[in-house]
């Protein structure tokens, strides 16, 4: 057999986050986003309940998926909750030397500003020389200034979120702005527009809200949405794909995307099996959704 693109490619941590994401996807042909969220209580068998298999366990999960996935993105916490920061650096490490071209996306909601912000930004891109990290935006312009100041490297906000609470503060109207928008959508604007100075920013926006995806697509025509909600939560892909996805496919089948997606699933795949075939079983289901969403996409186009 010979040398696979991933074989021959070595990552370029000067390559812009944009950049990057789109060579995993073409090379990949895929929108799918692998979540690297272990929690050692539902290990297969061998590893159960055993910290210190965290690594061995997601790397077993990425070397199963590295050819099928857009994105990679380890959520800190099930790192930090047990102690296991070294082995998510060395997670990492191991992506950029398995699957040098699929992006790290860092999922750690950070929201600072000064010095601590700074400090965030050194972690998320020094110590773990993750591409892209998620930030909360509820501080302002100047909580993004640290990570921004990295030209090469990616942001996303969290923008209208899946989870049941989000319309406690993101759907509210502001009285003060002409047009009263949501305040997701007002957020979507500032994204994409004045906070954006050098092309970073990404939104999240959860797949259970297909009609919110529809409007921050409207709202920020270009940026790329992180959209969590497939899998385990329950959200459509195909109606997630028809409402953030933009872009054409040739006659050849080659998609040619104008506005990136990046569809996360964590558990679907993580735990496809309780055995010691869960890296064999997480790849039957990452090639069944990579599937899904590539389907969505033949769909989306025919229906415009």
């Amino acid at each position: 057999m010979g040398q696979s693109f991933a074989d021959l490619y070595f990552y370029n941590p000067a390559m812009k986050f944009l950049e990057l994401l789109g060579l995993a996807e073409r090379q990949n042909d895929s929108l799918l986003c692998v979540g690297l969220d272990p929690d050692p209580a539902r290990f297969p068998g061998r590893f159960k309940n055993d910290t210190s298999k965290i690594f061995d366990f997601c790397a077993g999960i990425v070397d199963a998926t590295r050819d099928l996935a857009i994105a990679f993105k380890p959520q800190i916490a099930y790192f930090a909750a047990h102690r296991a920061e070294d082995q998510l650096e060395k997670l990492i490490a191991h992506i950029r030397k398995t699957a040098a071209f699929v992006p790290v996306i860092l999922d750690a909601k950070r929201g600072d500003i000064g010095s601590t912000a700074e400090l965030y930004a050194v972690e998320a891109f020094e110590r773990y020389g993750a591409d892209a990290v998620t930030l909360s935006p509820f501080m302002g312009k100047d909580s993004l200034e640290p990570y921004l100041k990295r030209h090469n490297k990616g942001a996303f906000l969290l923008c209208r979120t899946s989870n049941e609470g989000g319309g406690d503060l993101q759907a509210q109207r502001l009285a003060s702005v002409i047009g009263q928008p949501m305040l997701y959508e007002y957020l979507a604007g500032l994204a994409q527009r004045a906070w954006n100075l050098n092309g970073q920013l990404g939104l999240v926006v959860g797949a259970t809200y297909p009609a919110e995806i529809d409007k921050v697509r409207q709202l920020a025509p270009t940026l790329p949405l992180l959209i969590p909600g497939v899998g385990a939560q329950g959200g459509d892909a195909a109606a997630t794909i028809k409402a953030g996805w933009r872009g054409s496919i040739d006659a050849r089948g080659n998609r040619h995307t104008t506005a990136p997606v990046i569809v996360n699933s964590s558990r679907a795949i993580l735990y496809a099996s309780a055995n010691d075939d869960f890296a064999a079983a997480a790849r039957l289901e990452a090639i069944r959704t990579r599937d899904l969403l590539n389907g969505a996409c033949h769909a989306a186009q025919a229906g415009r």
